[in-house]
């Protein structure tokens, strides 16, 4: 009787209570077991935090978050824009690499402070014949970088891997926080155009090479990217002009897709779309803007993060849209890219914008790609989580 007696005053009390706040027009909110426990309010997760700022972005700093574009070296215009068109990201090619150390990460810290949203400041830094950092002595403090085919050939994995370590450490050290590396195509023959950048071996080899590297770049708080999807094997020079593969699906899905595959379950931040066109899947579009090759890496593949054109100012792109008469930024969102790597983007943030408005392209496909983008940043310290 004793214990019953104190629940029903306790019953009583919280009726009081109860009668007496709604009778001055009071609520009492509800607490989770949690918030009561530890005194405090229950915390947003990342996701929430994330769903909240796009939910207060403005269209045109949405659209902004998609463009990752090369940039001159003239500050003051490259700020302006970065504030003007709200733009995600840059990409540093070789000629932007100027300077000295100092002057070089003071001019990336200034674009920073320019972006209402931190950039992703990104460049191609494989080793051998496609290094940024080799551009400036002065700045990166080496002329050359091995190839990863090179690094193998020198001290196996072990060396490759240390190779990845070391220029991810260098490129966060200077500000920069995506590496457009590691490549995951494989060719066997030795004469391709693609073959010197690969690690030189098999669909197996190259799937564990992938698997290994992506974390030693990415835990250095700079996003890795697997290149170029769907697989550029043996294809011609896509910079230059179109090129197309007839091989089935069934081949690609036993052979190239192994290395993303390996690379996806490693838990790799964004993969880049090549230009190639597969004759088997899409006969006349490059797979940058075909919604069926995309398709492929979100659904087959099951590729969550960051997808990412290969740059649409390459021959292949400017063929397909001066044929089809297509703006090839638009055509590329479209086809499922989430970043447009474009220097165009004076253009193409208009073109989108209008698109938009047409309703040929929806509000809910620019949130999601922005949700992926934020969520990127957040993953490597752009954003507070």
């Amino acid at each position: 009787m004793g214990k019953l007696n104190i629940n029903l005053k306790q019953v009583a009390s919280f009726t009081i209570v109860t009668a007496v706040s709604f009778g001055l027009g009071m609520t009492i909110p509800h607490a989770s077991t949690d918030s009561i426990a530890s005194g405090t309010h229950p915390k947003q997760t990342n996701e929430q935090k994330i769903d909240n700022q796009i939910k207060h972005m403005t269209l045109n700093e949405k659209i902004g978050q998609l463009f990752v574009t090369g940039v001159s070296n003239n500050k003051a215009a490259t700020k302006h824009d970065i504030k003007k068109y709200h733009l995600g990201g840059i990409i540093l090619m070789g000629n932007n690499f100027v300077g000295s150390k100092a002057s070089f990460k003071h001019r990336l810290s200034s674009y920073q402070r320019s972006a209402k949203i931190p950039l992703t400041i990104s460049t191609d830094q494989e080793g051998g014949t496609v290094s940024r950092l080799s551009a400036n002595k002065r700045i990166s403090g080496h002329s050359y970088y091995l190839s990863p085919q090179q690094a193998l050939h020198r001290g196996g994995m072990k060396k490759v891997l240390s190779m990845y370590r070391y220029q991810a450490k260098q490129l966060h050290s200077l500000g920069i926080n995506w590496d457009f590396a590691p490549v995951a195509d494989v060719s066997m023959h030795k004469g391709s155009f693609i073959y010197d950048r690969t690690i030189g071996k098999g669909y197996a080899k190259t799937s564990k090479y992938i698997a290994a590297s992506v974390p030693a770049i990415q835990n250095q708080h700079v996003a890795a990217t697997l290149k170029h999807f769907p697989g550029y094997g043996s294809a011609a020079d896509t910079h230059t002009g179109s090129a197309s593969v007839t091989r089935s699906l069934k081949s690609f899905e036993a052979k190239d897709f192994r290395p993303f595959k390996a690379g996806i379950k490693s838990g790799v931040d964004s993969v880049m779309v090549t230009h190639i066109i597969l004759k088997k899947i899409d006969p006349h579009k490059p797979a940058s803007l075909s919604k069926k090759d995309i398709h492929l890496l979100r659904q087959n593949l099951g590729f969550k993060g960051v997808i990412v054109s290969d740059s649409l100012q390459m021959q292949a792109v400017g063929n397909y849209a001066t044929s089809h008469h297509v703006y090839r930024d638009v055509a590329a969102f479209k086809a499922g890219n989430d970043v447009l790597l474009t220097s165009d983007y004076k253009r193409g943030i208009p073109q989108l914008k209008r698109a938009i408005a047409k309703k040929q392209v929806s509000v809910k496909q620019v949130n999601a790609s922005v949700k992926r983008i934020l969520t990127m940043k957040a993953k490597i310290g752009l954003i507070n989580r």
